[in-house]
Parts: structure tokens; C-alpha cells; sequence
């Protein structure tokens, strides 16, 4: 198993703290990164004694979860950089971070279960979202799918009162870190599962529930 979490934090190095001047908010908020994501990747992972491959450099400098060719990749903070500039950070911090990734699926034994953890907004354009915890795939990998459908039965029985989705608030096969790494390994090598769940859960009692569920609902479904 192999465990990330690319929006780990909103740190923006020495080098360009200019460009967020007064953006503090911004870099605060659901923009800047994923609030909860990472302490949930580092519960599930000390239950397999497992490291997490985590970008703690904001999201708006530039965007782990996008390929190189999205027009997210820069935010409008980082996007008015030289063209030196821009690939300078792609040098620095996104083809290391992608790099480690695929080095570790090639060493590990086949099949590798990678879990990329993700959070979002619990409201977006006005509107609430009717999701708590997402479970995200690519439906034509008949791994992946099926993984997700014990898991989110493993989950419902700790976590009845949840409401748990396939493919929601996002696509299982949108542009981001699982999309790039299956289009470098096979169904049967590789397994990329994103999970997005609800940062109303951050900083609540039920935070720690919702963890300790996940690390159980993991380790019946991987046993």
C-alpha cells in the first residue's frame, strides 16, 4: 500500500512569499489546500507503519493534482511567473513529488493499493454538498471498483450515520495524481483510489471517529 496527500499543506517558500502579499485568507482556506487530508493520511498510515508522500508547499504555487498540460497547474498567483520561473518550480517540487511515486509503485509487490487522501469544501457555489466521504475510481479498472465497494461496506457498518459516495464531489477519472499514474501501470499492477472527505469533519469529535473507522474498514478489507 502506498499512501499520499498532495495538497498536505499551504507553506509558500521564502522565495515567493511576494507573490501572496495580503492573500493570507486565501492560503488559509480550501484554495490553499486540503485542511484535515493530512492528519487523516498519517492515522492510516501508522496503522501499516507506512510513510506519507505529502506536498506541503500550497496549492496555489503550484498544483500537485494537475498534469503539466492543465491550465490549473498555476494558480493566478504563480501564473504571471517567467516561463524560467514556472519551470524552475516544476523542477523543484513537481517532478520530484510524481518521480517518488512511480520509483515506489515500480519497487513495491503487485498490486499496489495507492490512496491518495483529499478534503473539500462542505459548500461549493452555494450549494451543500450531500457527501461525507467520496470514494474515487476509475469504474472500467474491475479492481478498483471492486475495492471501493467492500470498503465502503466495511465503512457503513462503523459509520452508518455517513453518507458515503462512488465518484463524488469529483470524478474518479478527472485529471489528478491517480488519472497520471494509471496511465503508466496496468489495472492488475495498480490500484489508484482518491479519497475526499468532508471538511466539516476537521477539528471535530467526529474527526478522530472518522479515522479510526477508515484505518479499521482499511486493514478487514486489505486482510
Amino acid at each position: 500500500m502506498l499512501i499520499s496527500c498532495e495538497h498536505a499543506g499551504n507553506m509558500v517558500p521564502a522565495d515567493y512569499c511576494d507573490l501572496f502579499t495580503g492573500a493570507k485568507e486565501i492560503l488559509q482556506s480550501h484554495r490553499g489546500w486540503d485542511p484535515g487530508a493530512y492528519p487523516w493520511a498519517m492515522f492510516v498510515a501508522g496503522h501499516w507503519n507506512l510513510k506519507v508522500h505529502a506536498m506541503t508547499v500550497t496549492r496555489l504555487l503550484i498544483e500537485m493534482n494537475r498534469s503539466l498540460d492543465s491550465p490549473s497547474l498555476f494558480s493566478e498567483f504563480s501564473r504571471s511567473l517567467p516561463d524560467a520561473e514556472r519551470e524552475k518550480l516544476i523542477r523543484r517540487y513537481y517532478h520530484p513529488y510524481r518521480t517518488g511515486l512511480v520509483q515506489e509503485i515500480k519497487a513495491l509487490k503487485k498490486p499496489v493499493l495507492h490512496l491518495s487522501f483529499h478534503s473539500f469544501t462542505p459548500v461549493w457555489n452555494g450549494t451543500e454538498r450531500t457527501v461525507d466521504i467520496g470514494l474515487l475510481f476509475d469504474p472500467e479498472r474491475e479492481l478498483e471498483a471492486t475495492f471501493c465497494v467492500h470498503l465502503a461496506g466495511r465503512l457503513y457498518d462503523h459509520l452508518p450515520e455517513f453518507r458515503i459516495r462512488f465518484n463524488e464531489p469529483y470524478a474518479g477519472t478527472d485529471d489528478g495524481i491517480a488519472t497520471a499514474m494509471r496511465q503508466k501501470f496496468p489495472g492488475i499492477e495498480y490500484l489508484g483510489i482518491e479519497l475526499e472527505i468532508n471538511q466539516r469533519f476537521v477539528n471535530t469529535p467526529q474527526s478522530n471517529h472518522l479515522q479510526e473507522a477508515l484505518a479499521k474498514s482499511l486493514k478487514e478489507v486489505m486482510l
